[in-house]
């Protein structure tokens, strides 16, 4: 924060006085409120801040704030909000307790889900608002590391009904921002008048007018600029000069007269000055320490203190982070690596071994095997927590500080690979670059070959990354056959992104190469090599041959524990999974998919992740659930800056039936996908039009769409998927031949899988093209075994496609039994267009029915209806708060908004309304 930019009285500002002014009322009555406060360097957020803070002085006030130089140590910003308040740990249900104490280095455990953590910091605060209204000020958050921006951006989405606030104050947004979206404040300079009186109040002495008005031009009504441009010293000297800023932007204006105050303090007050700036923390004694080690007297500071650019108090707080920065900059180069190395040196090792070893980082230039361990070891901490991006941070340092070729380029890699898997695509390939740069032997080359690869990959190429990985496991075999098999396993996701669009080596090329290879060595069969085979099998050999090798692969990897392995390959096991008609483990693994990738703050996988799992929520008939994934998608592909064809969306908006919605998305999915080579993203789409156009009954242009679809046998789930659509599309267009041709061909994979989700699917596709009591049967058989499974759209559907069906057979009383079911189940889906389909079949059997649209529960919001059926199936506030990453008390504020919705007064009336 800026300490003394907020203790002046605020001049002008009377728009964002009555902003905060309005948001501190809204917490007062019960309510939340975020607001993020952006704006340059220095145009008042921090005087802002410093108003509602006095504004709330009688409430609880929480402060943060980024810090430039602590960017790269995780949960540091977040640990300074929480800090006050870790002694109610204990009240916080134990996954939530345990996952904060592991993120904040409090306990050992495994690397906590992201989500948790957030929800911890939410049940936190709002434990403490619960006794009166928080204020959580957080300044400088363009600073903040990066996995305390993403807590913290969670925890201000999820905030509703507490009466706390979430105020941040951030400069203007470069690059991706995890505040985005957030309301605002743009906070801009001062008018005329109000720049011209603070100028003149806080000159000391008489100021020439032409000296004035050059101040008034080049302060642009900044007001940190007003405040201080009086004090550069255009006269000083050309020793100091070297040391400044150029002249140009306000900010360095201003570090250049933050630099000329600082050169006229003694030289024990700027050294210590200095000691301050490189020490993020702002701890008192750390300081004190460090003085004693330089043999300074602690009062050297007072001087600074006098000076008004630094305040002693709990903590050392700078006038404004540009002084900090003005200070670091202005430094010798060797006085500052000296600083770094006594704050290492009265940093305890054993409380905070991280700190330590950053600080030391810092204090060489030169390569330094010690210190590069210690930043290893911090990687593997930073890990274990959770915090990738941290890890990346460190592994990159200890690269750099590392003589030995083979071991700096190891350090390298493996730096690279955690920054791709935080999406961090650009410092990967530097980091690529510095491994290349070392004489490598033969197994680091086939490395630094499998990251460019995989970046390829990552940078939505699959096509490009085909080969690069076929040859990269080739090169691997003689070296690591383990490695290799793995490499095998990533060109074929790769050939399945690409699929049709495909124009070199494709997936059958792949299979041969990886079945060829040999085998590992002697020990138990990995997850990943049952599933290498499975894979490999079903591009190379017939179907049959596929599925033993499916559940033995699915069984191994559901009983898989690593994280690492279940990030690299949950996406084609989950995908195996559906290809074989499983839907028990396609669930599972999609949903594990989700929470290991948010534990360990894998940004670059998450939204692939989610993706799959809105896929499987979307076939369950749970479109509530999918939609509320949907935009944490899309803020998730922002933040990593690079998307891939949203099959989840597309499908979601597919079922959800509004062709003016769905259509264009669909549309857009495939030129998206064509443009990026992801063939199953076309076949997705596809599909995804298919099953529209047929809820729609606009059976012609259905059976395009899922001729489309199904054309391509290797596209896996969305071959077999648009098989399904091709064969109702098909006999509703009189097209009998070719509904029979689909059939065929999706028997072959049914009658292979033998699962209830299988031959439900093939009984209900039987039925369509068959007659008289063999039809009816197989409809009968459809909805038994449908029944039983977790695909409910797939049983809904069968009961809709035989209540035509009876309905046609002139028996319209055992019609309408089978369409209420499958108006009933499509309406509580929010699936609209079959439920109109089912309103049309009814009206047409002699029911007089009128267009449900769910009554009162119409009304709900998704995620009201959501908390709804939680409730009405006995969870408890807290339990629903937990699935949902909501607070109890936002679960309870929901809860009050649906019984006034639908008229009721407790929860025991969900069961009749729902």
């Amino acid at each position: 924060m800026s300490g003394d930019e907020g203790s002046k009285q605020l001049r002008g500002r009377r728009r964002e006085r009555e902003a905060l002014d309005a948001l501190a009322a809204e917490v007062e009555a019960g309510h939340s409120a975020v607001l993020v406060l952006r704006g340059d360097a220095g145009i008042g957020k921090s005087a802002l801040l410093h108003h509602l803070e006095t504004r709330v002085a009688h409430h609880r006030v929480a402060r943060g704030a980024g810090v430039e130089s602590e960017m790269e140590l995780p949960f540091a910003g977040l640990h300074q909000l929480c800090a006050p308040f870790l002694d109610r740990l204990d009240r916080l249900p134990a996954p939530q307790r345990d996952a904060l104490a592991t993120a904040f280095g409090l306990s050992e455990g495994p690397p906590p889900d992201r989500f948790l953590v957030g929800l911890a910091v939410l049940g936190l605060l709002t434990d403490v608002a619960a006794e009166q209204p928080l204020f959580c000020l957080v300044d400088d958050t363009q600073w903040l590391d990066q996995v305390s921006a993403q807590t913290l951006a969670l925890v201000a989405r999820r905030m509703l009904a507490e009466p706390m606030a979430l105020v941040f104050a951030s400069r203007e947004q470069r690059g991706n921002d995890e505040f985005a979206g957030l309301p605002e404040l743009m906070v801009g300079g001062l008018d005329d008048t109000d720049a011209r009186n603070l100028l003149n109040a806080s000159a000391v002495g008489p100021m020439d007018a032409q000296i004035r008005d050059r101040i008034l031009a080049e302060a642009r009504g900044n007001p940190l600029a007003l405040l201080e441009l009086p004090h550069d010293r255009p006269d000083m000297g050309s020793e100091h000069a070297l040391h400044t800023p150029g002249l140009g932007s306000v900010s360095c204006r201003i570090e250049r007269s933050y630099v000329a105050r600082v050169y006229t303090l003694p030289p024990a007050t700027r050294r210590l000055l200095l000691v301050a700036a490189a020490e993020p923390v702002g701890d008192v004694a750390l300081l004190r320490r460090a003085a004693e080690r330089l043999d300074i007297s602690p009062s050297a500071i007072d001087p600074a203190v006098a000076e008004g650019l630094l305040a002693v108090g709990a903590l050392i707080r700078f006038r404004h982070p540009l002084l900090r920065s003005a200070v670091l900059r202005a430094a010798d180069l060797a006085e500052l690596r000296e600083t770094h190395r006594v704050l290492a040196e009265v940093t305890d090792s054993d409380l905070d071994p991280d700190r330590r070893a950053w600080h030391l980082s810092r204090a060489t230039v030169r390569p330094d095997e010690e210190i590069a361990a210690e930043l290893e070891a911090s990687a593997a901490r930073a890990a274990a927590r959770g915090a990738t991006p941290a890890a990346a941070a460190f592994l990159a340092r200890a690269a750099a500080l590392t003589s030995h070729p083979q071991r700096k380029a190891t350090r390298a890699l493996a730096a690279a690979q955690a920054q791709l898997r935080t999406g961090a695509t650009a410092a990967a390939r530097e980091l690529l670059a510095l491994a290349r740069a070392e004489a490598l032997d033969d197994a680091q080359r086939a490395r630094a070959e499998l990251v460019h690869a995989q970046l390829t990959f990552a940078s939505g190429r699959p096509g490009e990354a085909i080969p690069l990985l076929l040859a990269t496991a080739r090169r691997l075999l003689p070296l690591d056959t383990d490695l290799a098999h793995e490499t095998f396993l990533d060109a074929l996701s790769a050939a399945l992104f690409a699929g049709r669009l495909t124009t070199g080596v494709d997936a059958r090329e792949v299979a041969v190469a990886g079945l060829a290879a040999p085998a590992p060595a002697e020990g138990p069969t990995r997850a990943a090599d049952a599933l290498l085979v499975a894979l490999a099998t079903r591009f190379t050999d017939a179907y049959d041959d596929v599925v033993p090798c499916a559940r033995r692969a699915l069984d191994l990897f559901r009983r898989e524990t690593d994280p690492d392995q279940i990030l690299r390959w949950s996406w084609l096991a989950s995908t195996l999974a559906a290809e074989v008609w499983d839907d028990e483990s396609w669930a599972t693994l999609a949903a594990r998919h989700v929470q290991t990738a948010r534990a360990v703050g894998a940004l670059a996988e998450l939204p692939l992740a989610l993706n799959s799992r809105v896929v499987v929520h979307t076939c369950a008939g749970e479109l509530d659930e999918a939609a509320l994934l949907i935009a944490e998608i899309t803020r998730l592909q922002e933040a990593v800056g690079h998307g891939f064809t949203p099959f989840g969306a597309m499908t979601l908006a597919a079922w959800q039936g509004r062709a003016d919605e769905a259509l264009p998305l669909i549309k857009e999915g495939v030129e998206n996908a064509v443009r990026g080579g992801e063939g199953i993203g076309v076949a997705i789409a596809r599909r995804a039009e298919a099953v529209l156009l047929n809820g729609l009954g606009r059976f012609e242009e259905a059976f395009d769409a899922a001729r489309s679809a199904s054309t391509h046998p290797n596209d896996l789930v969305a071959a077999n998927a648009g098989l399904i659509e091709l064969v109702e599309a098909g006999v509703r267009s009189g097209r009998t031949d070719a509904a029979r041709t689909a059939l065929e061909r999706l028997v072959r994979t049914t009658a292979a899988a033998g699962t209830d989700w299988a031959l439900g699917v093939q009984a209900r596709s039987r039925a369509l093209l068959g007659q008289g009591a063999t039809a009816e049967e197989d409809y009968r058989q459809a909805i038994e075994r449908l029944g039983r499974t977790r695909v409910a759209t797939d049983l809904a559907r069968a009961h809709l496609l035989y209540g035509e069906w009876l309905r046609r057979e002139g028996r319209r009383g055992d019609a309408r039994e089978q369409l209420h079911s499958a108006h009933a189940l499509f309406t509580r889906f929010g699936a609209e267009a079959f439920a109109d389909r089912a309103v049309r079949e009814l009206r047409a059997s002699g029911e007089s029915v009128a267009r449900r649209d769910g009554g009162a529960t119409a009304t709900l919001t998704a995620q009201e209806a959501q908390i709804a059926q939680l409730a009405r199936d006995g969870l408890t506030n807290s339990e629903i708060g937990a699935q949902l990453f909501l607070s109890p008390h936002t679960v309870e504020w929901h809860l009050r908004k649906v019984y006034a919705k639908l008229g009721i007064t407790s929860r025991r009336s969900l069961h009749t309304e729902l």
